[in-house]
């Protein structure tokens, strides 16, 4: 018998509803699909829409949003994301046990920032076929053919085991933020980040936690500029540049009613350092 790196959980989450996260956009009725099929096995799941407008590819992008979301909605929730610069390979697709509830998709870092909180309880590789929409799957398409199908029947109290083969959680594949450095002297210290997300405003959110940030003042040095770190957007004025900890726990640069994506013309992946006086 496989390992499963966690013994069985005799109070795991029963699952309730289907939440999905894709790259597909609105205009094609690739998600109406995915909707659909899950409608033909089980169609008083209800299914929520966390967004389909991550960027095409961007596994960071998705991970940010489901480590952002999940635990804001109900025990027992199966999260369905569907961001698979991979599809068709020899790439795993999964289903994931962990605390919150479920996680049904590619086996390629999507998750990691979810089990970075709340780690895997079980893993299996999605090898039973009966499950599938078809025994043949596209090989662009698993959000519709394995993943949605998949999702339906779990969301019906079908067993997760009997979805396929189980394997040990630490074979997961993740996704790891760029580490964080930190330099802390008596008084004075640099906490050295970079940009992991750019949100629909514009907004630059950083890797870096907001929980660094307690008991300090400073600024933060980001494209040639210092910005001062502050709390709320009216500490400057309209057009100015900001550094805050955001509603989801990691600093962020922004733009007071502006864009601080085009006004630095900033990318994921950009340096910045923090600079601040201990308190």
């Amino acid at each position: 018998m496989v390992s499963v790196g966690h013994p069985l959980n005799p109070r795991s989450p029963r699952p309730n509803r289907i939440v999905l996260l894709t790259d597909f956009g609105e205009q094609d009725g690739y998600v109406g699909i995915m909707k659909g099929v899950i409608a033909q096995t089980a169609p008083n799941c209800p299914v929520i829409d966390l967004s389909h407008r991550i960027p095409p590819q961007d596994i960071g992008a998705g991970r940010f949003c489901l480590a952002n979301a999940y635990r804001y909605f109900p025990q027992g929730s199966i999260f369905v994301a569907v961001v698979d610069p991979g599809v068709g390979s020899d790439r795993r697709s999964i289903a994931v046990e962990f605390a919150q509830g479920y996680f049904v998709g590619p086996d390629n870092g999507l998750i990691s920032g979810i089990l970075e909180n709340s780690p895997a309880r079980r893993a299996i590789h999605l090898t039973n076929r009966h499950y599938w929409r078809v025994p043949q799957p596209s090989f662009t398409f698993h959000g519709r053919d394995i993943f949605a199908s998949v999702a339906a029947h779990l969301a019906q109290g079908v067993p997760l085991t009997d979805l396929g083969e189980a394997f040990p959680v630490e074979d997961l594949v993740t996704f790891p933020l760029q580490a964080v450095t930190v330099i802390s002297g008596v008084y004075q210290g640099i906490i050295e980040g970079c940009i992991q997300y750019i949100d629909h405003f514009g907004n630059l959110i950083s890797n870096i936690s907001s929980d660094l940030l307690t008991n300090m003042c400073g600024s933060v040095s980001f494209k040639g500029r210092h910005i001062q770190i502050n709390q709320r957007y009216d500490q400057v004025a309209k057009g100015e540049a900001i550094a805050l900890g955001g509603s989801h726990g990691w600093l962020e640069i922004a733009i007071n009613q502006g864009h601080a994506q085009q006004q630095f013309a900033a990318q994921v992946g950009d340096e910045l350092t923090v600079y601040f006086d201990k308190l």
